[in-house]
């Protein structure tokens, strides 16, 4: 049975300067082997599948799927799904506030504001690298160990470890050895120089496959949760990311109390169906 589906790109403002996120709505009936070879065969980061929700807090429920696994949270298909959610009708119970049901659990995504926002879950592991994971990365990126002025867990659902460099110039010129970072997901950090649009760059390698992620939302959230605790960034920044992959991909960080927010600009790029 045909299934609606939109193709959304999450982070820009530009259709093809951010992230994209293919969408399928309705997606009751379909089973989890479906999901996941639709996910390979879009060949996206993500591809979600949007449900009625089970838990009785939440709007609805996404699943989401890369081309290899399924992740409990990703932060550009969460804001991605909710634009394509409430672009098709979806109303939040409580207006301006959409209750996302993943495999984390409950996650909040504002809708009131300039652009959609979602509450960054909790970290599942914090806490300074191992000297043998520092070497590795250290190794991975052809650096030496002094270059890595910051390194810290970030993990909230992907397995993210971070380190911060001295610029967002040694960021951009950095060239992994993919083999070396295996198994690592591994966030690479450092500040712009003043007068720049965005006060960081941020990179997104994933070892072993030799991918590097245009946009990511859940890395970001990762990092401003660690970059506000420990005094290194200001309570509302904007990080760019995507600029090595000739990407325009705009994160805004805030920390509202005890919370930090994740918001992004998405547009929506297609519109279809698509038949299983």
């Amino acid at each position: 049975m045909p299934k609606p589906f939109t193709q959304v790109n999450v982070f820009s403002v530009d259709p093809l300067g951010g992230n994209p996120l293919a969408v399928v709505h309705t997606a009751e009936g379909l089973s989890e082997a479906q999901m996941a070879a639709l996910a390979r065969w879009t060949n996206l980061s993500e591809t979600t599948f949007l449900l009625p929700p089970t838990d009785p807090g939440a709007d609805y429920c996404v699943r989401i799927f890369t081309p290899i696994q399924e992740l409990p949270f990703a932060g550009h298909p969460t804001l991605g799904s909710c634009h394509a959610w409430l672009a098709a009708g979806g109303k939040p119970r409580k207006p301006g506030l959409a209750i996302q049901q993943c495999g984390v659990g409950l996650v909040r995504v504002r809708c009131d504001g300039p652009r959609l926002e979602f509450a960054a879950p909790p970290l599942r592991r914090t806490g300074a690298l191992e000297p043998d994971v520092l070497a590795k990365i250290a190794k991975a990126l052809a650096l030496p160990p002094s270059d890595i002025v910051q390194h810290q867990w970030v993990d909230n659902g992907p397995g993210w470890c971070a380190v911060m460099l001295r610029s967002a110039r040694q960021v951009l010129s950095l060239k992994p050895d993919w083999v070396s970072l295996d198994p690592l997901k591994l966030g690479v950090v450092g500040p712009h120089d003043a007068g720049h649009d965005a006060a960081f760059e941020v990179r997104a390698f994933i070892g072993g496959g030799g991918y590097e992620d245009p946009v990511t939302g859940s890395l970001n959230a990762s990092l401003a949760q660690w970059l506000f605790g420990a005094g290194l960034a200001k309570s509302r920044y904007i990080a760019a990311q995507g600029t090595a992959l000739q990407r325009a991909g705009r994160v805004h960080l805030r920390k509202d109390g005890e919370e930090v927010w994740v918001g992004g600009d998405v547009v929506s790029v297609i519109h279809g169906e698509v038949n299983l």
